[in-house]
């Protein structure tokens, strides 16, 4: 095939897959690329991570910690880290998102385990990752102001959002400490359902150590796809039965609710702008819903106050819809 990448032929000979049926699979927000393998009724799948946009060797670290703490990442078959490629176990085509689409009967039976999968998880100590401090926050959170804001040709006042996050975010480090294994990328999309049974973990590779409500945040109030107040709230109390978190957790979920979603409307513009992605628009409106969800709750009263100083009525109630 044409449209291959260079060096994928010596890579797959060199681990005994040279006369493999290749599939290209769909592309991601990434510079990754994915490909399907089969030989002989068994399939792996390959990973293309080419530097110096991309850099496997994270993947593989989180990918062997979460195997060492009996949780279910991708067996990594072969590497070659330098070059980009990562031959991994396939987990099949049946992601969580699919599967609710096709039988929605499933879906509290299939978020339930997700939950158990994040109290699992968060029973382990963290692993050897960076902290998710003030700083990785507060870069994250400008991508709102730096990509979303100047499309609209937005007069803001940029000094005051970052003071502005800095109070809300403060009590919120205190809270997780020692800290758990934040995935930061955990929802729908990326939750397998192999054929074995059970759930499977990908997009990992950003792993960092902060707080048990982020991952939460991002199953629950996913970018992609709806999830009902009623279910939120349902799975969010399944999570403290387990865990018995403390009186502030349900004010760390809403600030980081709230980073989390002003992030991801930043990304879906840059992913627009920049890297002309223009289907990532679609999914704003949803995620700018879950984020003044977010911003009612009292903690986040300053950044509340900052929307409303900055942000105009109309495009708050078009849910940012304006992009598209």
């Amino acid at each position: 095939m044409s449209d291959l990448p260079d060096g994928i032929e010596p890579f797959l000979t060199a681990n005994g897959w040279a006369d493999a049926a290749i599939s290209p699979l769909p592309g991601d927000a990434s510079f990754r690329r994915y490909f399907r393998l089969t030989l002989g009724g068994e399939s792996a799948m390959l990973m293309h991570a080419p530097p110096p946009h991309e850099d496997p060797r994270p993947f593989l670290q989180v990918a062997e910690w979460l195997a060492g703490q009996e949780l279910r990442a991708p067996a990594i078959l072969a590497q070659d880290a330098a070059a980009g490629w990562v031959l991994i176990e396939d987990f099949g085509d049946d992601r969580m998102r699919e599967a609710l689409e096709a039988d929605p009967s499933r879906e509290g039976t299939i978020y339930a385990e997700a939950i158990d999968t994040l109290v699992t998880l968060h029973g382990k100590p963290a692993g050897p990752f960076e902290p998710y401090d003030m700083a990785v926050y507060r870069r994250e959170v400008d991508l709102f102001v730096e990509w979303y804001c100047p499309l609209l040709d937005l007069n803001i006042d940029r000094p005051s959002w970052g003071s502005a996050w800095k109070q809300a975010l403060e009590p919120l480090l205190e809270h997780q400490q020692p800290g758990v294994t934040v995935l930061r990328d955990y929802h729908a999309e990326n939750i397998m359902l192999p054929p074995g049974g059970g759930q499977g973990l990908i997009d990992f590779q950003d792993a960092l150590v902060g707080h048990p409500a982020y991952d939460l945040v991002s199953l629950l109030q996913d970018a992609r796809r709806d999830v009902s107040s009623a279910l939120e709230q349902q799975m969010v109390e399944r999570y403290k039965q387990a865990v018995s978190p403390g009186p502030e957790f349900a004010a760390d979920y809403a600030r980081l609710g709230a980073q989390r979603n002003a992030k991801i409307v930043g990304i879906f513009a840059r992913l627009w702008k920049r890297d002309n992605k223009a289907r990532y628009l679609a999914y704003i409106p949803r995620v700018w819903e879950a984020m003044e969800q977010d911003l009612a709750h009292p903690a986040l009263a300053p950044v509340a106050d900052w929307f409303d100083a900055n942000i105009p009525r109309n495009i708050r109630d078009n849910r940012g819809g304006e992009l598209r």
